[in-house]
């Protein structure tokens, strides 16, 4: 079937095409209307090197001098900040703040880089809080936030490092003001819409196919009719 043949069979059978797309955009907004509207919130922290130094001068019982152990390496905050993002993004700390993996309110941590193996490139830490309540996504960022300084000290103090040369993590953005994030919803309702234009030109097909078979047996003579010029055909003369 060409594009013309197309056209006249939707042209024909109109009322079929026009009955499944006012279906289809009733389901269409049906599902936007449904889908809540997520509100995101996020904020940017980034690790650095206390003024003090990484390291502390040596002391009479010390002789050697005393080293942040984190700071220990090349790329020593980049490192860091991957350790933060796996400890904030896993399970144990999720639900030590309330997130469930059936919770409204999510948030996930990175360092800028979407693929997990790109974390130990930039020594930020990023967070981002998902929620239906704009008021919930700030205060989830919020709260993910506050912890990893609790985190961070925990984790320094328990490989001996010096006070003085802890790494800092400084807020930089945020949290910013909640966003509405429609994307989500919009993908859904475009989706129910090309199925239903789909099916709108599947039904209007089936119409046209259903239609000229009725009208081909219409058009065709009675059994009766057909057969009885064959009986006088054998008739003795």
């Amino acid at each position: 079937m060409d594009l013309w043949q197309a056209i006249s069979v939707l042209v024909r059978r109109w009322y079929v095409a026009l009955s499944a797309l006012l279906l289809t955009i009733t389901a269409a907004y049906g599902m936007y209307a449904t889908i809540p509207t997520q509100y995101v919130s996020t904020t940017l922290m980034v690790l650095t090197v206390p003024t003090s130094g990484s390291y502390r001068m040596p002391q009479p019982n010390h002789p050697n001098p005393l080293v942040n152990p984190l700071l220990n390496f090349d790329g020593g905050l980049n490192m860091t900040a991957s350790i933060m993002v796996q400890v904030l993004g896993g399970p144990e700390v999720a639900g030590q703040l309330g997130v469930h993996e059936d919770s409204k309110t999510t948030y996930v941590v990175h360092n800028g880089h979407p693929n997990p193996e790109l974390l130990i490139n930039a020594p930020f830490v990023v967070i981002e809080g998902t929620s239906p309540s704009p008021q919930d996504a700030k205060r989830i960022v919020e709260r993910v936030a506050e912890r990893a300084q609790v985190e961070l000290k925990r984790r320094q103090q328990l490989l001996g490092s010096p006070p003085e040369t802890f790494i800092v993590l400084t807020p930089m953005i945020g949290p910013t003001e909640p966003q509405a994030e429609r994307g989500g919803k919009t993908r859904t309702a475009a989706v129910v819409l090309a199925l239903g234009l789909m099916a709108a030109l599947g039904a209007s097909y089936a119409t046209e196919s259903v239609m000229t078979g009725l009208r081909r047996r219409q058009e065709q003579p009675p059994p009766s009719q057909a057969a009885a010029p064959a009986e006088e055909a054998v008739l003795p003369r």
